[in-house]
């Protein structure tokens, strides 16, 4: 496996293509706009440079990088030659299952289709190809190039050979895969999302304060990041989505996202994209001063 692509070029499609082509594929990173991938390329470059700052690069390494990346418009073209695709848009079922058809099309008949997707059924998007069983869920997390975890998620066809590729080749990457069978949320965020909700209720029942919440989980339960903190980083809007596919999933009324959740999202308010979610985030300060609409 030599050619990769990346589809998206936000947070985490840039960084999905930093990491392969850190370790030597050549990555075509393809997104609808040029100005998206004018920006990937900056926040790629200035990644790398944090870690030439913290010794574990070389200039010649941030180059070669840089190098192997090859910015596209034209998904076709982008994935004409690709052994394998990662989808890394927006985290909307509709668009998603437009990508993957369109991929099905286009992209060579033995390449594997992977989704970087947090929370969407892989067996639902996989039905939108003529090759369910080479679809599959590779899920990393933010950021890309720090986080050891990839969720590797199996949709109902996904042949075993499939999975152990992604598997080995999550390895190569410096990664510590998982496999995971494909039911809402997966795993990290069937976990992580009814946390969230709850600390979420817990500020707006009044039993805490922003601030008395987060230190409680950092303090108490050594999380390195209180849950509201999280969510902002996160996104407010994509928190609320993933708790509502685990509502619909699973019909369970403990994942109801909290009306506090909605009417910020409704608002806005969506973390730190927006610069307001539970705190104000101003950049370049890293201190946290809670919204104020919460205080």
């Amino acid at each position: 496996m030599q050619h990769i692509s990346v589809i998206g070029g936000g947070t985490m499609g840039n960084g999905i293509a930093h990491v392969f082509a850190q370790n030597g594929y050549a990555v075509t990173l393809i997104d609808v706009a040029s100005s998206a991938l004018d920006k990937a390329l900056v926040t790629i470059a200035k990644n790398l440079d944090r870690q030439i700052n913290k010794g574990t690069l070389t200039e010649a390494d941030k180059a070669a990088t840089l190098k192997r990346i090859h910015p596209m418009t034209d998904l076709k073209e982008g994935v004409s030659n690709a052994d394998l695709i990662v989808e890394a848009a927006t985290e909307n079922i509709d668009l998603k299952l437009k990508i993957f058809a369109d991929l099905d099309a286009y992209a060579p008949a033995d390449s594997i289709l992977a989704t970087n997707t947090s929370s969407i059924s892989i067996t639902r998007i996989a039905a939108a190809t003529r090759r369910p069983d080479k679809v599959i869920g590779m899920h990393f997390m933010n950021p890309v190039p720090v986080m050891k975890l990839v969720e590797v998620i199996r949709g109902y066809a996904t042949t075993d050979s499939v999975t152990e590729t992604v598997m080995e080749l999550s390895r190569k990457l410096g990664k510590v895969p998982v496999e995971v069978n494909d039911y809402p949320g997966f795993v990290a965020n069937r976990i992580l999302m009814p946390m969230i909700n709850e600390a979420i209720y817990t500020l707006y029942e009044g039993v805490s304060g922003v601030e008395g919440i987060d230190t409680v989980m950092k303090l108490g339960m050594a999380h390195p990041m209180g849950p509201l903190q999280l969510a902002d980083f996160i996104g407010l809007d994509v928190c609320l989505a993933i708790l509502r596919v685990l509502h619909d999933g699973f019909g369970n009324p403990k994942y109801a996202p909290c009306p506090l959740l909605v009417n910020m999202v409704t608002a806005g308010k969506l973390g730190a994209k927006s610069g307001e979610g539970f705190y104000v985030h101003t950049p370049g300060s890293k201190d946290l001063v809670v919204a104020p609409g919460l205080r």
